[in-house]
């Protein structure tokens, strides 16, 4: 037990290394006061322009990635490993405590970003078939409907879907992961949500992908 609190205390800091602030705070700006106040890629692409907005999604991806696929199932020094019985939990619980620490970051006032990349960083440390899921969903979502909060939540949800009809493991401490996620992703884009229902959400007029098309 004493591992895995530690490991989730560890992966907790690590998300609240939020990129968009960092690398603002360096410009001197605060990035929850520019365009929509989201402390994230997305709002650092239209704000801050691409090498910015590349650099943030990097960070919020590779912390993802750390805590899942390093830290999860790294040794501990002076620390008893955890009993098998929780060793399956480790990853699950570093993966929801790193998106945790990008929400509510400790270093930045508790106030961070929704945790979409940080949480793609985590699929990618657990799985590439979640990751494509995850890719696919927001995708097609996003062409469909042209909304990128709606894309970024169907694709937590299908995550989720994924995880539950599929050959994963340990799927029970996995699954709960993903509902968690999916809790936290929708809590986070409670925003957009209103936003969408009084019909005032801005939608996308084209993907990223074809960005240098007219």
């Amino acid at each position: 037990m004493t591992e895995l609190l530690l490991k989730a205390a560890l992966a907790y800091l690590l998300g609240s290394i939020v990129g968009s602030l960092v690398i603002g705070r360096l410009r001197g700006v605060d990035i929850r006061t520019l365009g929509s106040g989201n402390a994230g890629a997305t709002n650092a692409l239209r704000t801050q322009g691409k090498a910015v907005g590349l650099t943030v999604l990097v960070i919020d991806l590779a912390k993802g990635w750390l805590a899942t696929a390093w830290l999860a199932h790294a040794t501990l020094p002076v620390i008893l490993p955890a009993a098998p019985a929780l060793e399956a939990w480790s990853v699950p619980v570093c993966a929801l405590a790193v998106m945790l620490g990008h929400v509510y970051p400790a270093w930045f006032g508790f106030r961070g970003g929704k945790g979409v990349a940080t949480l793609v960083g985590v699929l990618l440390g657990i799985s590439a078939m979640l990751v494509e899921a995850f890719l696919l969903t927001f995708l097609v979502a996003v062409m469909l409907f042209g909304y990128v909060g709606l894309g970024s939540m169907l694709a937590t949800l299908a995550v989720a879907l994924f995880i539950a009809t599929g050959y994963f493991s340990p799927r029970g401490p996995l699954l709960t992961f993903a509902v968690f996620a999916l809790v936290l992703v929708l809590y986070t884009h409670r925003g957009n949500i209103e936003r969408m229902r009084s019909g005032t959400e801005s939608r996308a007029r084209r993907l990223w992908l074809f960005a240098g098309r007219s």
